[in-house]
């Protein structure tokens, strides 16, 4: 979510990443697309209800422990209510110009840069456990 020049951002209290500033999202439920997920994952996270997500992205993870993740990224600039921390996450309002990178994955600062214009791009990185080994983003 981007409104007034700052981008919605977690702190994730749990799960994979957590301890690392990253933007809010999960796995999908049995039926569900990618688009519905997203919304219902700001919701269950930060207690906010997202309109009319706009696809921009898809990031593709290969861990060297085997295990891969495919990660659809949205936008959004359309948005009721005021974000909560949950047992989920910390909501953090970052101006765009001050994101965290240092907090956040390896791999986040190629492509979170391009949100704020809609950009669409598509990445594929190898990582072993928290570090990037590699990656490409086009």
């Amino acid at each position: 979510m981007i409104h007034d020049g700052k981008i919605l951002l977690i702190h994730k209290k749990r799960g994979l990443g957590a301890g690392k500033v990253t933007g809010p999202g999960g796995k999908l439920e049995p039926g569900e697309g990618a688009a519905a997920c997203a919304l219902r994952e700001i919701h269950e996270e930060l207690g906010v209800t997202a309109f009319n997500p706009e696809e921009v992205g898809e990031l593709l993870f290969q861990f060297t422990d085997g295990y891969k993740l495919h990660v659809t990224v949205f936008r959004t600039d359309q948005f009721q209510g005021e974000a909560v921390e949950t047992d989920e996450a910390i909501p953090l309002w970052t101006p765009l110009d001050a994101v965290p990178y240092d907090r956040m994955w390896d791999d986040d600062y190629l492509w979170v840069p391009l949100l704020p214009a809609g950009k669409r791009f598509v990445g594929r990185f190898v990582f072993e456990g928290e570090t990037m080994l590699g990656g490409e983003l086009v």
